[in-house]
Order: structure tokens, then C-alpha cells, then sequence
């Protein structure tokens, strides 16, 4: 699944990725936009930027984010 800048987005859980760091566990549940997909690359294994909701602009592997619709 190709994500897309301002597309909101769920980490709805831990990800299996080399870069997930306990300390990301808090952001389980919670929702932000997408800030910057990478489209460059268009790599299915690069991070993705997301400003979450009160919490600042993170990075996360795309296997921990889905798609929501508001």
C-alpha cells in the first residue's frame, strides 16, 4: 500500500521493523497525518513521517500504520 501526504493514519500496533524503539510504544492507538511518505523512493521499507495528534512529528515503519477515514 502506497500512503500519500495529509492522509490520516492509525498506529494501531508494535512493528516488527529494526528501528521500533520501546520508548514508540506510547503511540500505540493513537492517530496523525502523514507529513512526508518518501514518494522519492517509493520504498515499501522506508519510515514514514507522522505528526501525531499532541504529540509532534515522529517517524514509524509502515507496518505498524493503517488508514482511517476521519
Amino acid at each position: 500500500m502506497a500512503f500519500h501526504k495529509g492522509q490520516k493514519v492509525e498506529i494501531y500496533r508494535r512493528s516488527a521493523d529494526e528501528s521500533w524503539g520501546p520508548h514508540m510504544d506510547e503511540y500505540i492507538g493513537r492517530h496523525g497525518v502523514i507529513t512526508d511518505p518518501d514518494t522519492t523512493k517509493n520504498d515499501p521499507d522506508a519510515l514514514i513521517e507522522v505528526s501525531i495528534d499532541g504529540k509532534g512529528t515522529h517517524r514509524f515503519p509502515q507496518d505498524c500504520l493503517r488508514l482511517i477515514d476521519a
